[in-house]
């Protein structure tokens, strides 16, 4: 689970306009550190697979995202991958 705050500066840093919350940008932002979160919880706990499951549903749901903002628009696909780090 994200905090709080560590949520709001994710969506400050990845949104379009003072008052949006929902961009495709601002969905990969926020699933990519969840992603992170839930991976270091499935090293320590290798047989958690009600997390693994949830992982695996997060990991599709960005790809669908990141699939959806490349065929729309592809200038801020390759921007939003830049700036998080994806697809290297």
């Amino acid at each position: 689970m994200i905090a709080t705050e560590k949520k709001q500066e994710i969506v400050k840093e990845s949104r379009r306009h003072d008052s949006d919350s929902g961009s495709p940008e601002v969905q990969v932002a926020v699933l990519t550190q969840r992603i992170g979160e839930v991976t270091g919880h499935i090293r320590d706990h290798r047989k958690d697979y009600s997390s693994r499951r949830g992982l695996v549903a997060m990991v599709s749901k960005r790809n669908r995202l990141l699939k959806f903002l490349a065929r729309t628009d592809n200038p801020r696909y390759q921007d939003l991958i830049r700036r998080l780090g994806l697809r290297k």
